[in-house]
């Protein structure tokens, strides 16, 4: 080989190094900062956004650092006086009997669902979870109930999961009547699939509501319940009863629910009441996942059953053995004009912090996974926006889906108004919402008033999609959290 021959190659392998460098180099850099550190404090992870407040000045992570900051640890329910409800919740790592199957799962006091916890408006309740043998730890989650930050049950931000044979004391007053639910908020993309959840029900104070039912619509492997069985639930009631049929979609998809040859009303969404309810017939109510609806149908004059349809299941309503049937009527309830408008207590227009939650998707790491990765506001998770408020600050967010899938938006401890989606205005019944469906394609504008301080999950309640990294956090200035992802609990919160 000649001297101008051996220069030629180590000229090529020089540019084909540089070349792998230029290529793997930001390959790297991308896995790398993916990474979640194995003792991680949400308040050091993305990049504070604080919807154009001025005078927000973040210190350690997204606390401010004019003063001493609050621990979310102190945020907590009443730690004296004798409750008004008080029960043990004992979760089991176990078989469950299903649709004459025998699948793995999870239990609490021996059954899935867990049982259904009843409460009045002012009651101070007081839950004792008993992890006697979930070996990934396990936490609850009170879905809808906008609970002090420090019983908010999810592992790594408001608590540490609760090992195997330890225990944790949840106590709260519940201030807004309503269909709520629980669930496990530590690996909860696959506790929650497991059967890890129950039934939450808040009842006005002293109050006469007639004839109602629960109906928890869960899917075990690939068999759909209502409360745990695969058959028809069975609500018994007289001829012209009103009964109040109390829908809780724990899936993680929309559940169409509607009535077959009848008119039927939505009297709630999401534990809030809608005002003016009208009669509906021939619509369906679309429930993004772990969203609530109550419908109200009343039983006929002949003796036989009303059936309302949640998606392949049914439950019947009355005395009769059978019921009108009929195929979903595809056409589907729209909440911006059902009911009448009434005051919702603050101007949401008057916003004094404006965020945008965007959902993309592009190719990317999360945790150090290739793959196409759920984007907020263009950056993968840990790289995601905490969104700050102060205490009192009336805020106005948009939503938009860019990613090509629907995703169920929740954010813990509050309620959202809905103002407008894809620029039509609201003009009905308030629409309050703590499960949001946003299809592909949609955007919405919502509010809400910061009343509820601490470190708050905001996330897609499609709980793989959150195991995958979508999920952000709202963060009041001054409050912070002494609890770490992983750590010595190994806190997963999804």
């Amino acid at each position: 080989m000649t001297e101008r021959e051996a220069l030629g190659r180590r000229r090529r392998v020089v540019a084909a190094v540089v070349a792998s460098l230029l290529v793997l180099g930001p390959l790297a850099w991308f896995w790398w900062t993916s990474l979640v550190p194995a003792n991680a404090s949400v308040m050091d992870m993305g990049y504070p956004d604080t919807g154009g407040a001025p005078g927000a000045t973040p210190g350690h992570g997204h606390t401010p650092t004019d003063g001493p900051g609050v621990s979310l640890a102190t945020l907590a329910g009443p730690s004296g006086g004798d409750p008004d409800v008080a029960l043990t919740l004992t979760a089991d790592t176990g078989p469950i009997e299903v649709g004459g199957r025998t699948l793995d799962g999870y239990t609490l006091n021996g059954t899935s669902p867990g049982p259904t916890i009843e409460a009045e408006v002012g009651d101070l309740v007081e839950v004792t979870l008993v992890n006697r043998s979930v070996p990934d730890g396990t936490t609850l989650h009170w879905h809808g109930v906008d609970v002090p930050n420090a019983e908010d049950g999810v592992a790594g931000v408001t608590q540490d999961a609760v090992p195997p044979g330890g225990s944790h004391v949840y106590r709260f007053v519940v201030e807004d009547a309503g269909t709520y639910w629980y669930h496990s908020h530590q690996v909860s993309h696959a506790q929650v699939r497991g059967g890890l959840f129950g039934a939450l029900v808040v009842h006005p104070p002293g109050s006469d509501e007639g004839a109602q039912a629960v109906a928890a619509v869960h899917t075990y492997g690939a068999v759909p319940t209502i409360n745990g069985s695969a058959e028809s639930l069975r609500v018994p009631a007289e001829p012209g009863d009103q009964v109040r049929v109390r829908v809780v979609n724990t899936g993680s998809g929309v559940l169409r629910a509607w009535v077959p040859g009848a008119q039927y009303r939505l009297l709630a969404l999401d534990g809030r009441d809608l005002h003016g309810p009208g009669t509906v017939t021939d619509e369906a109510v679309a429930i993004g996942g772990g969203g609530r609806a109550d419908l109200e149908v009343t039983v006929p004059d002949d003796g036989g059953s009303v059936r309302v349809r949640l998606g392949s299941q049914s439950v019947l309503v009355g005395p009769g053995d059978d019921a009108p049937d009929g195929d979903d009527p595809r056409t589907t309830l729209d909440l911006l004009t059902y009911g009448t408008p009434t005051d919702v207590g603050f101007d949401p227009r008057a916003a004094d912090r404006r965020f945008d939650y965007a959902i993309g998707r592009r190719p990317g790491f999360v945790a150090g996974r290739p793959g196409l990765q759920w984007t907020i506001n263009g950056h993968t998770y840990p790289d995601v926006p905490m969104y700050v408020v102060s205490e009192g600050d009336v805020v106005q967010m948009t939503l938009r889906n860019s990613s090509g899938q629907g995703h169920p938006m929740h954010l813990h401890g509050h309620h959202l108004l809905v103002l407008s989606r894809d620029g039509e205005p609201s003009t009905g019944s308030p629409w309050w919402t703590d499960s949001l469906e946003l299809a592909a394609g949609e955007s919405y504008e919502v509010a809400f008033v910061a009343d509820n301080p601490g470190i708050w999950m905001d996330h897609c309640h499609n709980l793989p999609h959150a195991q995958q990294g979508l999920v952000a956090h709202l963060a009041y200035e001054g409050v912070d959290t002494p609890y770490l992802l992983g750590g010595d609990a190994d806190n997963a919160p999804e």
